[in-house]
């Protein structure tokens, strides 16, 4: 959203310093009109408060770069995969139940979808996905093993998706420690090579 200037010059001098002080939580661009508006108005600033105000004004949103192991790609591959084999599945299953709610599938996919995402994004999500995984063979045991009874293809797609999610939960699991409680500014320092905390 853009700061109209106009709408500064309204204030009074007062409210403008509001827009200067280095708590200050306006954006960057009302900050530098507000200064401007203060020195046409006479206001005199000490170098002091000319560098708080540039610094004000040169911060952008700091990016916050969160920790990815290899383990975390490696995790959400296995996710994605398992999605691939469960719209095969589903697709060969319709032959024998037609009366499969396809919304409620389509959902189930991208809630899966999203949390392979957030995974790969370097998210903590691996008891969220133990539990699920647990409730969900619970669930699909006895469908599992009428499948690779009756239809064997569509039994091996299913043994497959749930080894390639036990997987996914086992490598998020390897990651070690010290790497999950990293901060992001030691991150950043390991990125550029002044440390080597992560493992």
């Amino acid at each position: 959203m853009a700061v109209q200037k106009k709408v500064l010059e309204q204030k009074t001098d007062k409210e403008l310093e509001q827009y200067i002080k280095p708590e200050t939580r306006y954006v960057p661009q009302a900050t530098k009109f507000a200064f401007e508006i203060l020195k046409t108005r006479g206001r005199v600033f000490s170098q002091e408060e000319i560098d708080s105000i540039h610094k004000l004004i040169n911060k952008t949103e700091e990016k916050k770069i969160r920790p990815i192991h290899e383990n975390h790609i490696k995790s959400s591959n296995f996710i994605f995969i398992s999605i691939a084999m469960g719209l095969v599945n589903f697709v060969l299953a319709l032959k024998y139940y037609p009366n499969q709610s396809i919304f409620s599938a389509v959902v189930a996919f991208i809630f899966v979808g999203i949390l392979g995402y957030l995974i790969r994004q370097g998210r903590d999500l691996k008891i969220l996905l133990l539990i699920l995984f647990a409730l969900g063979l619970l669930v699909s045991i006895p469908t599992l093993i009428s499948d690779l009874t009756y239809f064997p293809l569509n039994g091996l797609l299913s043994l497959g998706q749930q080894i390639l999610q036990l997987l996914a939960i086992i490598f998020l699991f390897m990651i070690p420690k010290k790497f999950e409680s990293i901060k992001t500014d030691e991150f950043e320092l390991w990125l550029s090579g002044k440390t080597n905390k992560p493992d």
